[in-house]
């Protein structure tokens, strides 16, 4: 299989009618199924490792790894962001964007590229985001991986206590203060069987810091509400049709277990995976067990026609 050149894995950008300029990144061979990477909250394509996205390529497939709006070198929405009291109480601002707005974007950059039909694979925010793309785009899309997410339902899927507490702490000012923030909370989420590598982290986000074409801060609270905005989505997860693989840990304190549980509910014919001791991230030894799952997962559908430019 051919090698990932350096330009292919460089940042380029998509800009779209809705006039946003989504940033991704192209991995593997082109003739091979795509796969398309959708990240969570506050989270740039980098945090989708070098070894997750090496091994899905060495599988096989072609990786698109995109910045959501609000995140990375992706367009930083004008509107000003929530206040504190408003993402407490889940009261929107009248302008705020939806996830169904960020899955446009993700169907945007496989527009740019020409690509018909790919397999979504979306970490919660972003699970969110490709469950929305598979229910309302069905023929974009060959299979999607739902990992550590949920289905927007206030019943399920709920943070903790301890994890609100961190999560409402001041917000980063500079980028020493944004790696001791990832630390502190990643550690919390990381689970039971599975520590992080200290260094490893914090390289992930100091470049994260440093990628960023916004105020990180702001952004994530537009993406909060985006997902308080959107709702309970189960009646609209019923629509899809796409073979579906949902992926949570049992040790989960962002979205709690109940909320794959919901998802595989609510998803007909949903293939649930729970991973004793995983918490809410991927670790480096949890990269090959992930990218099996979703590798055997996607080549089950047995279809690699997605590779015809659209008109």
């Amino acid at each position: 299989m051919p090698e990932t050149s350096a330009a292919e894995s460089a940042d380029q950008y998509a800009t779209l009618p809705s006039g946003m300029t989504i940033c991704f990144r192209d991995h593997g061979d082109k003739a091979d199924p795509a796969m398309l990477l959708i990240a969570g909250l506050g989270e740039d394509l980098t945090f989708w490792t070098d070894s997750f996205v090496g091994s899905l390529t060495a599988r096989g497939f072609r990786v698109v790894a995109i910045d959501n709006r609000d995140a990375g070198q992706s367009t930083f929405v004008a509107a000003p962001p929530p206040a504190t009291w408003r993402q407490i109480a889940a009261r929107p601002r009248g302008d705020a964007y939806v996830l169904a707005d960020m899955a446009q974007d993700a169907v945007g950059v496989l527009g740019h590229l020409g690509i018909a039909r790919a397999h979504l694979v979306g970490r919660s925010m972003g699970g969110m985001i490709a469950q929305t793309i598979a229910a309302t785009a069905p023929e974009r899309v060959l299979s999607l991986a739902s990992l550590y997410s949920t289905t927007g339902s206030k019943k399920v899927g709920r943070p903790a206590w301890s994890t609100i507490r961190l999560l409402a702490a001041p917000p980063a000012r500079n980028r020493t203060e944004a790696v001791r923030a990832h630390l502190r909370i990643t550690r919390h989420l990381a689970g039971t069987g599975y520590p992080i590598d200290d260094a490893a982290e914090a390289a992930i986000a100091a470049r994260g810091w440093d990628r960023s074409a916004g105020d990180p801060a702001a952004g994530v609270a537009r993406q909060v509400q985006a997902i308080q905005r959107s709702g309970d989505r189960t009646a609209q997860l019923s629509r899809i049709t796409a073979p579906t693989l949902v992926v949570n840990g049992d040790r989960d304190l962002l979205v709690d277990p109940s909320g794959g549980a919901a998802t595989v509910r609510a998803i007909r014919s949903a293939q649930h995976v729970v991973i004793p001791g995983m918490g809410h991230h991927i670790p480096e030894s949890l990269v090959d067990p992930l990218t099996t799952y979703i590798s055997q997962h996607a080549n089950r559908v047995g279809e690699g026609g997605n590779h015809v430019r659209l008109s």
